[in-house]
């Protein structure tokens, strides 16, 4: 530093008619250039030492390349601050914004490592295999921390960048350590995004809810489709979306049909006249489970639950692998057992007859005395 300071005078001297932004200018190129080149030389070094260690180490050198060649520009030109002809308000305005810049940088590189790392870690577990169970367990709870940790960088950077100016410090400090007037008034006018936050930590702990997850909420019936920070997106049945926010699954009731498992069993209720048979009922149903690629081969059965007046209550299960299919092997023994209901046993579906009649010689042919509509 002191050999790059007595250079400096020696070219105030010889060339006293060069101003001293041109001088500072000049140092500041031939910095960057210098860091520029420094960087490429030793990211050349580190690709090759990475080489053969793991996917996520190699991810993370290749996608930092671009943060580490600003860091290395950075700090190449807070050193030529350091030495240029400037002020002291100039050197101090030039090291303040590299300073700004540099913890910009480094809350980038936190992300960029964080999101290489879930990105790494999620490829092992795909959501559209057969039994997702644990992908989506692992799903729900990894991105779900990783907004909560972006969330964490994103408070910290800034918090770290209002604490670099002395005007503003102690706002940083309030935002990093919630202490103090203007943490405590920014904490009640955040106070819903803090509760869905908390909340989203709990849901990625507890889990009551995950990506897929098939759940009748607000009366309605669908999938989990996306977890953010804030809220939770519900893909309805029809392609609708429902919107509800973090704290309303820790506060409110609702039903989770995959909460254990994808598999699930499917119900169809039919009522019929009570000279329908049982067993050939029954053996109609195995035949049309044992049909369906539908059916898991897990549940299949056929009772009667209840006696009404003039009909017997049948419930049938059958299972499937999701809820999906759950609801299609439903809607198919409907239709297929209702074809064999009304070409086996026309007469065992229910029906309503009313029998009136008028008295004859009021203006009615006695043939149309009696009409029993069914």
């Amino acid at each position: 530093m002191e050999y790059v300071e007595t250079a400096l005078d020696g070219i105030e001297r010889a060339l006293p008619w060069v101003p001293s932004w041109v001088v500072s200018l000049a140092l500041f190129v031939i910095a960057v250039l210098l860091a520029r080149w420094l960087h490429n030389l030793a990211f050349r070094i580190v690709t090759r030492a990475v080489g053969g260690m793991d996917l996520f180490w190699r991810s993370l050198v290749s996608r930092a390349e671009g943060p580490t060649r600003l860091a290395a520009m950075i700090v190449g030109m807070w050193i030529a601050a350091g030495v240029a002809p400037l002020t002291w308000t100039e050197t101090g305005i030039v090291q303040q914004f590299l300073l700004v810049c540099f913890i910009a940088l480094v809350a980038w590189l936190a992300q960029t490592a964080l999101h290489i790392w879930v990105t790494v870690y999620l490829r092992r577990f795909k959501l559209d295999a057969e039994d997702n169970l644990l992908a989506r367990k692992h799903v729900t709870q990894t991105r779900i921390l990783r907004r909560v940790a972006s969330v964490i960088i994103f408070t910290v950077g800034l918090s770290a960048v209002l604490m670099s100016f002395e005007q503003v410090r102690q706002y940083g400090v309030s935002l990093l350590a919630s202490a103090g007037a203007a943490g405590i008034v920014v904490g009640l006018a955040l106070q819903p995004v803090l509760k869905n936050l908390l909340a989203g930590i709990q849901l990625a702990v507890t889990q009551p809810i995950r990506i897929d997850d098939a759940l009748l909420v607000e009366g309605e019936w669908g999938n989990v489709e996306e977890i953010t920070s804030t809220y939770v997106v519900v893909r309805l049945w029809d392609w609708r979306r429902l919107i509800l926010p973090l704290s309303y699954f820790i506060e409110q009731p609702f039903q989770n049909w995959t909460r254990e498992g994808s598999a699930l069993i499917g119900t169809v209720m039919i009522y019929l006249d009570y000279s329908v048979p049982v067993g050939v009922l029954r053996a109609k149903v195995e035949e049309i489970a044992n049909a369906s690629p539908l059916w898991d081969r897990r549940v299949v059965n056929v009772q009667v639950t209840d006696f009404r007046e003039n009909v017997m209550e049948v419930r049938i299960l059958v299972s499937a692998s999701n809820a999906g299919r759950a609801f299609d092997i439903r809607c198919e023994v409907r239709e297929k057992l209702i074809a064999f209901l009304q070409e086996a046993y026309p007469a065992a579906l229910p029906r309503v007859r009313t029998e009136f009649s008028a008295p004859v010689g009021q203006g009615q042919h006695p043939e149309f005395a009696a009409v029993v509509p069914s």
